[in-house]
């Protein structure tokens, strides 16, 4: 077991535990947590594989516990199924000291985080991320948010957990897409400041994105020290922590576009893409090389990701655009992009001509 303390000034600073059999022990892990009952907030996919290995592990605990499954998918972030679990936590009596844990991947992490947050003006909450994506970036930091027919993430709190649980046993569960799509958020770190972990990611490393569990471990072990040392700086986006979001808002807008149909276009593969048109954008501004952006296409593609916007569909660049634009970090109705002078080196760009990136979409096969 490894584990990585998360710690900022704003917040009270909780562990982030990687490692194998975790969900075994999740009870006794939590039960210090847990001066009351827990519910157990999961999709319905995940409760019939993981459901009741996690709910007996907090009984044999003495810690009493409910759960409460919905929809597998991005449309369970959504007010109609916030409100249903919000419901069922009042139907069940919690009161503040109870403890929601969530159980699934970032749709079910974001959905429990939220509904914590505004239980009771909020309640502690555990994470205990089921797919690669979830343990390497949205269990960590405290980011908690459901998704708008306008946007992605666009309603939500930052609320962060008590304690999180990142068992690598349970992604030998997971469809081969969804690692991969995972393993887009874990090629994210290495491109945003640590050149020599992307290396290691486009080497030996590589095997995670086949489902390697050493590889894996590692990978997750890297991007959680990574996302919290900035987090633990940054906790609610003021500044450096926005890099984190590299490839998302161009990957957003196309995630959005498609509607949020994971069948069409898996969060992961969306910033994977999201990622490819920020280097190469990058590089058309001349902030970085043609052989990093042409680089970093090789290593995505070779992880069985998309790179080019005509693998996710047909897109009006106007459309795009205004998407873009409503993003959360657009400021006065300016465009802000994280863009990057090299592999490693990604910064905040701020004030970015929306008519050049316009012409950029159009370049990259998106309607004028």
């Amino acid at each position: 077991m490894t584990t990585l303390p998360v710690s900022g000034g704003a917040f009270a600073a909780y562990d982030v535990v990687v490692g194998r059999g975790l969900l075994a022990q999740a009870g006794a892990r939590i039960a210090p947590l847990a001066k009351g009952r827990t519910v157990i907030v999961t999709d319905e996919t995940v409760a019939a594989i993981h459901g009741a290995t996690l709910a007996g592990s907090l009984a044999t605990a003495g810690v009493r516990t409910e759960i409460v499954a919905v929809p597998a998918g991005e449309g369970s972030k959504s007010f109609a199924h916030l409100e249903r679990v919000l419901d069922r936590l009042l139907q069940i009596g919690l009161d503040r000291r109870d403890v929601v844990v969530a159980l699934g991947g970032g749709v079910v992490g974001d959905l429990a985080g939220l509904a914590a947050a505004l239980y009771m003006r909020g309640i502690d909450f555990v994470q205990v991320p089921t797919t690669l994506l979830a343990q390497v970036d949205s269990s960590v930091g405290g980011k908690t948010a459901i998704d708008t027919p306008r946007g992605k993430n666009l309603v939500g709190a930052f609320h962060q957990p008590r304690l999180v649980l990142a068992d690598i046993d349970v992604l030998a569960t997971l469809p081969e897409r969804q690692v991969r799509s995972g393993w887009a958020e874990v090629l994210k770190h290495g491109l945003i400041c640590d050149p020599a972990f992307f290396d290691w990611l486009a080497d030996e490393g590589a095997a995670g994105a086949r489902g390697d569990p050493a590889a894996l471990e590692r990978a997750v072990i890297r991007s959680v020290e990574i996302k919290s040392a900035v987090v633990g700086e940054d906790e609610k986006e003021a500044g450096r922590r926005a890099l984190l979001n590299l490839g998302h808002t161009f990957g957003h807008a196309v995630e959005t576009e498609v509607g949020f149909e994971e069948d069409a276009l898996a969060h992961g593969e969306a910033v994977a893409l999201g990622c490819c048109m920020a280097f190469r954008y990058s590089a058309a501004q001349g902030l970085c090389s043609s052989d990093d952006a042409a680089r970093v296409e090789a290593v995505v593609a070779a992880a069985g990701l998309p790179t080019r916007l005509d693998q996710a569909g047909t897109f009006a660049a106007d459309r795009l655009l205004a998407l873009m634009a409503g993003d959360k970090k657009a400021e006065g109705g300016a465009l802000t992009l994280i863009l990057a002078h090299g592999i490693g080196r990604a910064f905040v760009a701020k004030g970015v001509d929306a008519a050049g990136v316009r012409a950029f979409l159009i370049a990259e096969g998106a309607t004028a």
